[in-house]
């Protein structure tokens, strides 16, 4: 029974690790895409729990020019046993609950030498995986898209699809 809890423990110590393990691999602009969705769901008032990155879904990129590239990441976050506001909070000293839904974050912006541009308004869409539905995912894209038709770069769903 024992070598069975350490066991588990054990396996629970990898996934934690990896999960921020993933997150440090991560380039930076895209870290800082992931920062702005953590942002905003550990600010929002109805959320009880600090959230940490999970994993990466799907990344997209277009090099638009003169330093200006397209961003779109898709990815999951998932609520901690540490409650919101949590200062400095990451795997190592907030477990993952395992008893919430996944938060499923989809996320565009504009950068310019490696900075998130304040124009247009980043993009940000988090919503609990069991409530996402096809035509949110769809919307989502299409909102990307639209960002970039605005500069004139290519189109985002090119390349997510």
């Amino acid at each position: 029974m024992a070598v069975l809890l350490w066991v588990v423990l054990l396996s629970a110590g990898v996934s934690l690790s990896q999960a921020q393990e993933s997150f440090s691999k991560l380039p930076d602009i895209y870290k800082r895409g992931v920062e702005l969705a953590l942002h905003a769901i550990n600010a929002h008032h109805a959320s009880k729990d600090h959230f940490l990155f999970l994993k990466s879904i799907h990344q997209a990129e277009i090099e638009a020019g003169f330093d200006v590239v397209y961003i779109y990441h898709n990815f999951y976050l998932k609520a901690t046993k540490c409650k919101r506001g949590t200062e400095n909070a990451d795997t190592t000293t907030c477990a993952f609950r395992n008893d919430r839904p996944l938060i499923d974050c989809a996320i565009c912006y504009k950068t310019y030498a490696g900075a998130i541009e304040e124009e247009p308004k980043p993009y940000v869409s988090c919503v609990h995986k069991p409530a996402l539905t096809q035509d949110m995912k769809k919307d989502r894209i299409e909102h990307c898209n639209k960002m970039g038709y605005s500069s004139g770069s290519p189109t985002l769903l090119a390349v997510i699809s």
